[in-house]
């Protein structure tokens, strides 16, 4: 595992490149430690804005991560304009790097420090809708029911997750805050009980009854006549093929 020092000197040793490199106009810290947060465990996040062919410059410095810092594996993330490339080094360190045109420079939220260049003004990603995070929440809810009703374990327990990811997006719309970890224990204590502990279906339908109820719990607190509605549908329990 990495020290806070390697990541740091591998964070400025990156900075002082792009500051080198002509076809990179401005550099941000992104990320956690942008603005004096994160931890011992916080990776890299950069933002390079260049002149000229994103790919021409992407491909120079992955070559450069890869001599300099033997990588051992990296990926990409098309974000509107903007590619994130994401590295893995040796030590467990992630370096995750968003290539975007000079004219796109700009932060994407408030986790943003300008090192060197002029960024645009800041865009914020567009916050999802309560309507489109409920109707989210409820099909994830009867999809988990289908799967549990053909004995699919598997794809059962990844969308009582996913419903589960959406009560606590609901919430967090509700509240203003947008990570699940700032909000309050009375919001995500009665959570635990959705979390799938074995793939058989007794469990299965223990764990999608709790992390409905929490839906419909969290719908009612905004929208009562909703979830009532909800919960007349969703409140069936599964039953297997042939029951």
């Amino acid at each position: 595992m990495y020290s806070v020092e390697v990541r740091d000197a591998v964070r400025d040793h990156l900075l002082g490149g792009a500051i080198n490199d002509s076809t990179i106009v401005g550099a941000a810290v992104t990320g956690s430690q942008a603005l004096g947060g994160g931890d011992q465990w916080s990776d890299i996040d950069l933002a390079f804005g260049v002149d000229g062919p994103l790919e021409t410059t992407m491909h120079r410095w992955t070559e450069l991560i890869y001599r300099e810092f033997a990588a051992v594996h990296h990926w990409d993330l098309p974000y509107g304009s903007a590619i994130y490339r994401v590295f893995l080094l040796p030590d467990a360190l992630e370096v995750d790097i968003a290539f975007m045109p000079a004219a796109e420079f700009r932060p994407r939220g408030p986790s943003w420090r300008t090192v060197f260049g002029h960024p645009a003004p800041r865009v914020d990603a567009p916050t999802p809708s309560r309507r489109d995070l409920t109707g989210l929440a409820w099909h994830h809810a009867l999809h988990a029911r289908v799967c549990i009703r053909r004995s699919r374990w598997w794809q059962a327990e990844q969308w009582i997750g996913s419903l589960r990811g959406h009560v606590l997006a609901l919430a967090g719309l509700r509240l203003g805050r947008a990570a699940a970890h700032l909000l309050p224990a009375d919001v995500t204590a009665p959570l635990t009980a959705t979390l799938v502990r074995s793939l058989d279906e007794a469990e299965l339908t223990r764990a999608l009854g709790a992390a409905t109820a929490a839906l419909v719990a969290e719908l009612g607190l905004v929208d009562r006549e909703l979830a009532g509605r909800l919960a007349n549908i969703l409140g069936d329990p599964p039953r297997r093929l042939g029951q």
